[in-house]
């Protein structure tokens, strides 16, 4: 069943634009820049620290402090952290002076700026402290992506509130802007076997490693059980690969708490493993309820590793602590993966575009392995004629699954579209949009990439559809289109 009534999004006034003044510390290495082949040149810097006049490092450390210390939360901490950084290069007894260690971390310190190029594909989840909002209003959590030196790109927040009659305000966020702190997690020994074997890797040596380990182990574990493969390898041709594609696995599993005294808008997820050093992209923020009734806040992002991408699964149940994990199997090899927000008939769902081009679903018993698809929604009209994917998790609604889709057409422009899927089978098509239910207006065609529109995440509140969306890959907007009027265009 397909739709040619047309459907008006009512855009918010609002604009939310990249604020190059949010920033944060990064440890920074002199000759480690990424495009010097050579040894770094901290040694030669630490030497010239060691000879400056006392006089002189209090006047600069002084300056340093007036000019940075307002735009960060603890830079002195922060300068102790990087100074410790660099304390095997000093000659034992050595003792440095409180103002000379701080300039020691200070010189060794750079600001990166999260949103220095852009702020663009946000999602939106209902917000878990809903204490103190107002009689028919909700509270919501807004990701976003900045991007900035580089093109990098990091995961931060925004919190708003949208009232019953669709009227949505963002609130301002913190002037800091923070990482938090990275922290070890369990591994998943399943995660280990899908991926090893997707890959075809040699199951001797794999069986050899994840057989003498619990289902759920440490690292430490892992790196024990490698070490006696190492001991072992020479009946093993395969074991130096295996061995290379566990760590590299192991490594893209970890933990980012971020302390008690920060707000949510302050906070900054930012890349961690190698497989991440390029970036993270599209956070998809899913409010996911199982069948206990308990709630997990999911997000399936993009991690960019400067020449390959991955999909990555973050957890968390109050925005503060979360667990970021690979996620594995061919469902899960291309952008895009979106999960439902709950079970269906026991399994784990996802809206899958593993061939690059179309919407797939996909079913797992494990939120982070997705093996294989079935096919959904192929592109049949002109501006999705490049290609189809999500625009985010589906929305369950009484009529089926909503789900914002993007079609890509001539001039590479994106539009936003919209299908109904069948609550218990998401494979059949209900209804869909024939034409775009948001385009690009005039005021939002140039950007950081051009004639783009584009989502990662709406959710329901009073009757509205809350859809925030991205400008040009540079900015960020939010409409609301009322659900009764969508869903009889989905159904006409």
């Amino acid at each position: 069943m397909t739709s040619i009534r047309p459907v008006t999004p009512i855009r918010s006034p609002q604009w939310l634009r990249a604020d190059r003044s949010r920033v944060i510390t990064r440890l920074f290495v002199p000759g480690q820049e990424g495009f010097e082949l050579q040894e770094s040149r901290a040694g030669k810097v630490l030497a010239r620290i060691l000879e400056f006049d006392e006089a002189d490092v209090r006047t600069a450390l002084d300056d340093v402090l007036r000019r940075h210390g307002n735009r960060h939360r603890n830079l002195v901490g922060t300068f102790r952290r990087h100074a410790d950084e660099l304390a095997d290069r000093l000659a034992p007894g050595t003792e440095l002076s409180e103002a000379r260690m701080l300039l020691l971390g200070a010189v060794f310190t750079n600001e990166y700026a999260i949103e220095g190029a852009a702020l663009c594909n946000p999602s939106i989840v209902v917000h878990p402290d809903q204490s103190g909002t107002p009689a028919g209003s909700a509270r919501f959590v807004m990701s976003v992506r900045g991007i900035g030196e580089g093109h990098r790109s990091s995961i931060g927040f925004r919190t708003g509130s949208v009232d019953d009659a669709g009227h949505v305000v963002v609130d301002d966020p913190s002037r800091f802007a923070t990482t938090g702190a990275t922290v070890a997690t369990l591994l998943d020994a399943e995660v280990f076997r899908t991926e090893l074997a997707w890959l075809h890797d040699g199951r001797e040596a794999s069986d050899y490693v994840l057989d003498a380990l619990d289902d759920r182990f440490s690292r430490t574990d892992l790196d024990e059980r490698l070490e006696q493969l190492q001991r072992h390898r020479s009946t093993r041709r395969h074991a130096p690969a295996t061995m290379a594609l566990i760590r590299s696995i192991a490594d893209r599993a970890y933990g980012v708490e971020f302390s008690d005294d920060t707000v949510l808008s302050e906070r900054v997820l930012w890349p961690v493993s190698s497989a991440e050093a390029g970036g993270i992209e599209d956070a998809r923020f899913v409010r996911f309820v199982d069948d206990d009734g308990s709630v997990t806040f999911y997000a399936t992002y993009t991690a960019y590793s400067g020449s390959r991408i991955s999909q990555q699964l973050l957890a968390t149940t109050d925005f503060q602590s979360f667990t970021s994990a690979p996620m594995v199997g061919r469902a899960a090899a291309n952008k895009g993966l979106a999960l439902f927000p709950r079970r269906i008939r026991g399994r784990y769902v996802a809206m899958s575009r593993s061939d690059r081009e179309s919407n797939t679903i996909a079913y797992s018993d494990h939120p982070a392995m997705w093996a294989n698809s079935v096919p959904c929604q192929q592109p049949t009209r002109p501006w999705e004629a490049l290609q189809l994917g999500n625009c985010g998790p589906p929305v369950e609604t009484d009529d089926g699954w909503l789900v914002l889709t993007h079609g890509v057409g001539p001039m590479r422009t994106y539009r936003i579209g919209a299908v109904l899927l069948d609550l218990d089978d998401p494979t059949r098509i209900l209804g869909r949009l024939t034409e775009p239910l948001l385009g690009q207006a005039d005021d939002e065609r140039d950007g950081y990439v051009p004639n783009v529109v584009y989502s990662c995440g709406a959710f329901l509140h009073a009757d509205n559809l809350v859809l925030p969306f991205g400008v040009g890959d540079a900015a960020i907007r939010v409409a609301t289109v009322p659900l009764p009027e969508l869903l009889g265009a989905l159904r006409a």
